[in-house]
């Protein structure tokens, strides 16, 4: 157990291939929050004190970012996706309520299909159900993004505080940027620059094998596939082809939101998520 710069209590799970860092936080019933590519568990941070208030929350950084190392081998959201399986029988976390943001939320998809490893589930702007150009353009975002939280890294504290230069730099992923906090802002931005599985992984995202769906029928628990309607990153027409390939989840969407609900319209995804996994 070490404690973070920021006096949260973290903790490492160890086994033959994975280590993974996590905050928990309130009592309750547990809720896995999965970040999506670039984050850590901190882009959390808007809807955690509502989460926290009715839930034992755990949120984790995947491996290769945040403060979790890398897979050995191979990084992919098949392997990712496997990491967190062995993370969570570990903690008898098994058939855990989930919530996944952008890649995150791709991955809460594949535990869901692979059956009794997730409880409900909410994926929020899943990637993966791109045509060929669509998926070009997210690479060529999310990229760019790398570059800039690393070529800026040390100018991103006075980028951050500014209302006008926030909304530049997160012009394609929030149309509320400015009204986020500057501190998330900055932990986002450092993040990008810190992780070490970035490039592998937006690789794999972007030109790896298709996400498999599941048949109507298949899926035991209640699951949303959450859209915001001003998403740049994953173009809302993809929210059909989401659909389409899990036809036993709902789909929800986000008024005046982009690629996060969570920083755009906390309030109603914390609701959302706790109305989706209510017992």
């Amino acid at each position: 157990m070490v404690r973070a710069a920021d006096g949260q209590r973290t903790a490492f799970v160890h086994s033959p291939q994975v280590l993974i860092n996590y905050i928990r936080r309130g009592q309750g019933k547990p809720l896995l929050l999965v970040h999506g590519l670039g984050s850590s568990w901190r882009t959390w941070q808007s809807v955690l004190e509502p989460l926290a208030a009715e839930r034992a929350v755990v949120a984790i950084d995947l491996p290769g970012f945040g403060k979790s190392p890398p897979l050995d081998g191979e990084v992919s959201v098949r392997t990712l996706a496997s990491a967190v399986a062995r993370f969570l029988a570990e903690h008898d976390l098994l058939g855990v309520d989930a919530v996944g943001s952008s890649m995150g939320a791709r991955l809460v998809l594949e535990l869901a299909r692979r059956g009794e490893v997730l409880g409900a589930v909410v994926s929020l702007g899943p990637a993966g159900f791109w045509t060929r150009w669509e998926r070009m353009t997210y690479q060529a975002t999310l990229c760019l993004s790398m570059r800039l939280a690393r070529g800026l890294k040390t100018s991103m504290p006075t980028i951050a505080a500014h209302d006008w230069s926030r909304t530049l730099l997160l012009a394609r992923f929030s149309p509320e940027a400015r009204r986020l906090s500057p501190a998330l802002v900055l932990e986002e931005m450092q993040s990008y620059a810190t992780a070490e599985s970035f490039s592998l992984m937006l690789k794999d995202s972007a030109r790896g094998p298709p996400l498999e769906g599941s048949g109507f029928g298949t899926l035991a628990k209640p699951a949303v596939i959450g859209w915001g309607r001003l998403d740049r990153i994953c173009h809302p027409r993809q929210a059909a082809r989401a659909q389409q390939s899990f036809p036993d989840a709902r789909l929800h969407w986000f008024e005046r939101c982009g690629h996060y609900p969570h920083w755009d319209q906390p309030e109603q995804t914390a609701r959302l998520i706790l109305d989706t996994t209510a017992d």
